[in-house]
């Protein structure tokens, strides 16, 4: 039975390899294959900190089945500069083999009742402007793009991201 909690410290290795098995699923196609399959989790997992849990701190929820990190979110305050006042998914990410089961979605419910409690009635993410499943996913969860466009490095990879918005309630 999968089930939701907070990050803790400890666990940084499973979150960074499902960070780097989603991506190696996820991009392949848009970044170049000996990048993806050269990604290792040991070069991730020291960018995760896990177990802070003001207001303001940025938060981070993962599914478990069995005591397996299925996938994770990361969210907390807006980062752009003309959007400090929203709430941010910062990263959301799956264990392909467990894609397509609810895990997302959940994951995703999760992090917009927690932005809610926070005050947020708002939020933004950022997608890659040619990660199509991703964007049909935020879309059936009511995200639209609100105009925001940026080149940036991904993981030192250059690439074009979209911004998304949706109301909370």
């Amino acid at each position: 039975m999968t089930t939701l909690r907070v990050a803790v410290p400890g666990d940084e290795a499973a979150v960074a390899a499902v960070h780097v098995r989603a991506w190696q699923a996820a991009y392949r196609g848009i970044f170049d294959d000996a990048f993806l399959d050269g990604l290792e989790p040991e070069g991730r997992m020291q960018r995760y900190r896990f177990g802070a849990d003001g207001p303001h701190d940025p938060a981070t929820a993962v599914a478990e089945d069995d005591g397996r990190v299925l996938g994770f979110v990361s969210y907390g305050p807006g980062r752009d500069e003309d959007a400090q006042q929203l709430g941010e998914v910062y990263a959301l990410y799956v264990d392909p083999d467990r894609g397509g089961r609810g895990v997302g979605r959940a994951l995703m419910a999760r992090a917009q009742d927690d932005l809610v409690a926070r005050g947020y009635d708002q939020v933004i993410l950022w997608v890659l402007t040619e990660n199509v499943a991703a964007q049909r996913f935020y879309r059936a969860d009511r995200w639209r793009p609100d105009g925001g466009y940026r080149r940036e490095d991904v993981w030192d990879v250059p690439a074009v991201v979209l911004r998304m918005r949706r109301w909370l309630a």
